[in-house]
């Protein structure tokens, strides 16, 4: 393979490279917009491409709007911090934009989590995400046939914790002995029954 040399001028043209940050990060795996990374596909990959999380450095490098207004502009974490939050176009269009599409990551959640947020507090939404992304990695460590991660990330965002429990609880009795394919069917089907009952949505939205 010929090696692809860039030089540093060049390299600077392609890549936005981050001024000094002067905010201390607290929460690297909850976005600024109020997503979670925890239970992004991208995150959760053990490909060189995996992502740390919006507020990682190697996210940060890259940039998004967010970045850039909240850390690299005003000094803040999240966009709630905000004074001007509530009066913020970019903020609101992304917030409104989540209420009907997703991108590679599931929306469905933001509005309610940012409401949890600012309820609760970070802390008590951070220990949430915490407990449904251990749900999440069980579900790709035990039933992951190698096509369903996103599916997955999708369920463990969407569904409520003590259902999900309930159903990887069933599941792992009901597919005992299977090797992971046949895991995988056992636990699809009883998510996609139940999300039927249910009225949820287990797709990304396009």
């Amino acid at each position: 393979m010929r090696e692809l040399k860039v030089n540093k001028k060049d390299f600077k043209r392609y890549i936005t490279i981050p001024e000094k940050i002067n905010v201390q990060i607290k929460y690297p795996n909850i976005g600024i917009c109020g997503l979670s990374c925890r239970l992004c596909p991208m995150y959760n990959t053990e490909a060189e491409s995996r992502c740390l999380g919006c507020k990682s450095s190697s996210r940060t490098a890259v940039g998004c709007p967010f970045i850039t207004c909240a850390i690299k502009n005003k000094g803040i974490e999240f966009c709630w911090e905000c004074k001007d939050n509530n009066a913020c176009e970019k903020w609101k269009k992304h917030r409104e934009a989540g209420k009907k599409y997703d991108s590679f990551k599931c929306y469905q959640k933001l509005e309610e989590d940012i409401s949890l947020i600012q309820k609760k507090g970070i802390t008590e939404f951070e220990k949430t995400q915490k407990q449904r992304e251990n749900i999440l990695k069980e579900m790709l460590k035990d039933f992951n046939e190698g096509r369903s991660k996103s599916y997955y990330c999708i369920v463990a965002t969407v569904l409520n914790i003590e259902d999900l429990k309930n159903i990887l609880a069933q599941a792992k009795m009901e597919s005992n002995g299977l090797e992971v394919r046949g895991k995988s069917k056992v636990l699809h089907s009883i998510l996609d029954d139940f999300a039927g009952k249910k009225g949820y949505y287990l797709k990304l939205r396009k």
